[in-house]
């Protein structure tokens, strides 16, 4: 056993039973985040394919600054 490990186990031999029962709780929180597979970008491809109705990425955007370029200048 590391001596940090050591460490933490004396001092949880210090708390209460509650809070030895809150620290459980997290540590269990903790190693369930841990377990969970990470999401790749990749799993995003395809998940607003009729956000652009067809058009061309690029051309979305140059639109879209167009636009905003126009209510900029009406204000």
């Amino acid at each position: 056993m590391s001596p940090r490990l050591q460490q933490v186990l004396a001092e949880i031999a210090q708390l209460t039973s509650e809070e030895r029962s809150q620290l459980i709780e997290q540590v269990q929180q903790m190693q369930t985040l841990e377990a969970q597979p990470r999401k790749s970008w990749q799993d995003l491809e395809g998940a607003a394919l009729n956000l652009l109705n067809g058009e061309d990425a690029q051309a979305w955007i140059n639109r879209i600054r167009d636009e905003w370029g126009d209510r900029e200048q009406q204000f």
